[in-house]
């Protein structure tokens, strides 16, 4: 293998020379060398021609093989004399994904995942090749998820991972069963261990729930093992389907701190009173659930009040009057809380009856609203202009009062005419940037409780990740509860890791990830070795490895000696 130099003459008579990876094959005829191009650099001067004469003379070295100066060498026809000085019997055989999985692998040690499944498998005399199974499982969910045979048949052969190297698929399954049975013992040593690592002052736990689904749409039977867990209930979307339950709680720095898996057909509240079971030991500061407005009622701030004491509550602000009518008209300034983020409190009645309101405001969210609005006003306007009749029983009419984008500003007047609703555009300004939170804490900070919302969007971004964005948790495949509930297990682990790389980088996994993807790993064979070398790392990999904490690889990767097996 060689770097060959080709040349161009152009139109103009100017001559551009091009830069190639090359070796040399016979010709299946004529038995004479031909130069095969195995890579295509591009042009020699938009190239630093030292930079890939080191590379190739590194990889030399490293095979213990003669290194001819390219730069030295006589002048000639052959691709020989072209040469970096690689010799021929050095073959290129596969280039791997290294930065994600090699990423993922530190990571899975340095927040203890790693040491404490092999602890508990230690002690319950299981193969210490179950963890790494649970290794390549996680890692696979950061890069691009498959199912489990996925991973095995397909995922491993494409990325460079040697601990999870003659993996065979049934310890992909056998794995699961084990994190199953040990889960409560590996969830505690990861979060004190993340904790510690961290300093995190776990203070406050953000709580909330989410669905997810099933490939097929047949509920679980209960078994000897237990209850099934595929049943149906009401999905977050809306939707009437098999399902389970996946509880999550979460720092107010978004790292998963637990999770929890219960029959679909379960109530928030009745999760809420096993989360609480679960963490008493744990010695944490309050632990706080955060839902949205759906959560939000009489009946369900009841039983949550008996069940976990202290609720933080999204309320859906145009429809109850007690928030219309006293804590948007209530006069107060705002504490600033951050640049976008400014609050105040309103206590709204005595006893019983006493609710203490949150009122948030956002001014950037707030203009883009308002600009959002006259637009879609303008666009009214000048439609109602092209139809003079402005008649609520024209087509065009039924059509913009259908309309979920047009409807709110729109009104029938008594001669059954469509016109432009000024009073609702005036209403509807009232709630321009707003959002009102309800909670029953009365210990609960100003600053921690407008946070609390922040809280659950980081909830509601960590489930959005978990369930279709990156990791996938859903669709599930599985059928077994053991199965279920470790699938989901390994899913918050993949997702611990992302935050942990998004809080360390100050930036989102997929700005991480594209940086990672470009480092990779080549496979190389000489006549006495076998190894891998990795690529020049890019600036922008290098920052990110740098935040991380995390050192370059070395450059040449597990090497082997091919002479020793002879």
């Amino acid at each position: 293998m060689y770097l060959r130099t080709t040349k161009r003459k152009n139109k103009d008579g100017s001559v551009v020379e091009y830069l190639q990876l090359a070796h040399n094959v016979r010709h299946p005829q004529t038995g004479s060398p031909v130069a095969e191009i195995v890579h295509n650099f591009g042009r020699a001067d938009e190239l630093n021609r030292d930079d890939l004469v080191r590379l190739c003379r590194s990889i030399a070295r490293v095979c213990g093989l003669e290194v001819l100066d390219p730069l030295a060498a006589p002048g000639g026809s052959s691709a020989r004399q072209e040469a970096t000085g690689l010799p021929e019997d050095l073959k290129l055989i596969r280039t791997l994904d290294l930065g994600v999985p090699f990423v993922t692998e530190i990571l899975w040690e340095r927040l203890g995942i790693g040491p404490a499944l092999r602890k508990v498998m230690t002690e319950s005399r299981c193969d210490l090749e179950y963890e790494k199974a649970l290794l390549a499982i996680t890692a696979n969910r950061l890069c691009e998820p498959e199912s489990k045979l996925g991973v095995w048949d397909r995922w491993l052969s494409k990325v460079f991972l040697p601990s999870c190297a003659g993996l065979k698929l049934n310890q992909m399954y056998e794995a699961m069963d084990v994190l199953y049975r040990h889960i409560a013992k590996v969830e505690d040593s990861v979060f004190f261990h993340t904790a510690n690592l961290f300093n995190l002052v776990v203070d406050l736990i953000f709580y909330d729930t989410t669905t997810a689904g099933f490939s097929i749409d047949e509920p679980d039977e209960d078994t000897e093992e237990g209850p099934g867990l595929r049943k149906y209930g009401h999905s977050k979307d809306g939707t009437w389907s098999p399902q389970v339950v996946v509880a999550l709680a979460v720092t107010r720095e978004g790292l998963p701190v637990r999770s929890w898996v219960f029959p679909g057909n379960t109530s928030d509240v009745e999760t809420i009173k096993k989360v609480r079971e679960d963490l008493r030991g744990w010695k944490l500061g309050r632990a706080l659930f955060v839902a949205d407005s759906g959560a939000n009622s009489a009946a369900n701030r009841e039983e949550l009040a008996k069940a976990c004491g202290k609720y933080l509550l999204a309320t859906r602000m145009s429809s109850v009057s007690e928030i219309k009518e006293d804590v948007l008209t209530r006069p107060g300034r705002y504490r600033v809380i951050t640049e976008n983020l400014h609050a105040k409190e309103v206590v709204v009645g005595d006893g019983e009856r006493r609710c203490r309101y949150i009122l948030c405001y956002n001014p950037r969210e707030a203009e883009r609203q308002r600009k959002h609005r006259e637009q879609v006003v303008k666009e009214l306007e000048e439609e109602l202009k092209s139809h003079p009749d402005h008649k609520a029983t024209a087509r065009w009419a039924i059509e913009l009062m259908a309309s979920g984008r047009y409807k709110r500003y729109l009104a029938i007047d008594k001669t059954e005419r469509v016109r432009v609703d000024r009073a609702a555009i005036r209403e509807i300004a009232k709630y321009d940037g707003k959002w009102v939170l309800q909670t029953n804490d009365d210990t609960i900070s100003l600053e921690d409780a407008a946070a609390g919302y922040k809280g659950l969007l980081v909830i509601e971004r960590c489930f959005r990740t978990l369930k279709r964005t990156r990791i996938q948790m859903e669709p599930l495949y599985h059928w077994l509860p053991r199965r279920i509930e470790a699938h989901i297990k390994l899913c918050v682990f993949a997702l611990l890791i992302e935050r942990v790389a998004e809080l360390k980088c100050k930036e989102p996994w997929p700005q991480i990830k594209q940086a990672l993807a470009t480092l990779q790993a080549t496979e190389f064979h000489t006549p006495k070795f076998r190894f891998f070398q990795r690529n020049e790392p890019s600036a922008e990999l290098l920052r990110k490895l740098k935040s991380l904490e995390i050192p370059m690889p070395k450059t040449v990767l597990n090497l082997q000696s091919t002479t020793s097996n002879a």
